[in-house]
């Protein structure tokens, strides 16, 4: 399992960093263009006054036999969750993985949607059904916000559980320009674009584009989260399993070397007693 985990992780690690940059790359774009449209904005850039409904995406694993990683995402989950009942009336829930699904089930909390489906390999039509649906119901004013909770690729050795607000796709917009530094952010607010037809038909193509290849990104990083989990696990699991045999071993042979101490003895013992 773990030769399995190490050679899934590779194929999974390769798709996160491609799509990480990728999606890095257009939420950048998205707050650029959204700073020199000027008075031109998409409603999914800007924030609902109403705190009526918010949706909370939670990204688990399918199996376990990976350490902690599904307890992690699931304590920061509850925390956000419970930090969204604070705000909103209502707060869903929406569980990708049969290891989130039971841990909440079994805990009470009210699960509006699961996802099985999803393994080491999330395709992005599997994603973009999700989305899409997501986002009607964002549009439709049925939602205000969205929320996703899972475990964030940095490299091999820093994975963290995290939690994000997709919707409005302005708090990723932010991150994005904070996490670009100032004399960058500066000089690309600087920028002048030339919009065609209009900024706003721009806007209305690249900003719905931008939260699926978001989301699309969380679905793999939470793929290889899992896998480095497991794999780390499974290393543990062999480490001490060969621990094990040893002093198995160990203890077997002391045992089978003092029966044969014995019978040796009771033999001599035997022959004396006849001479």
């Amino acid at each position: 399992m773990e030769l399995v985990a190490t050679a899934q992780f590779r194929r999974a690690m390769e798709r996160a960093i491609a799509a990480g940059s990728y999606s890095e790359r257009v939420v950048r774009l998205v707050a650029d263009l959204a700073r020199a449209g000027g008075d031109v904005s998409h409603p999914l850039l800007d924030k609902r006054e109403s705190s009526k409904k918010a949706v909370l995406l939670i990204l688990t694993a399918n199996r376990g036999m990976c350490g902690g990683y599904n307890g992690g995402v699931l304590r920061t989950a509850v925390a956000r969750f419970e930090e969204l009942k604070r705000t909103f009336e209502n707060v869903e829930l929406y569980v990708v993985g049969k290891r989130g699904f039971s841990y909440l089930t079994y805990r009470n909390y009210k699960v509006a949607r699961s996802f099985f489906e999803f393994d080491d390999k999330p395709a992005f039509a599997e994603v973009d059904a999700i989305a899409s649906e997501l986002l009607e119901r964002y549009q439709t004013g049925e939602i205000d916000r969205l929320d996703v909770v899972y475990s964030k690729f940095y490299s091999i050795s820093k994975q963290r559980p995290t939690a994000e607000t997709l919707l409005p796709l302005a708090a990723l917009a932010a991150e994005a320009v904070a996490d670009e530094g100032a004399e960058e952010a500066s000089s690309a607010g600087n920028l002048q674009f030339e919009f065609l037809p209009s900024p706003r038909s721009v806007l209305e193509e690249i900003v719905p584009t931008a939260f699926k290849v978001e989301a699309f990104k969380c679905f793999l990083d939470a793929a290889v989260g899992e896998q480095i989990a497991r794999m780390v696990a499974m290393k543990a699991a062999t480490e001490n399993a060969d621990e094990m045999i040893s002093s198995l071993t160990t203890t077997y042979n002391r045992a089978r070397q003092g029966q044969i101490t014995n019978e040796i003895l009771e033999v001599v013992g035997g022959a004396n007693a006849l001479s």
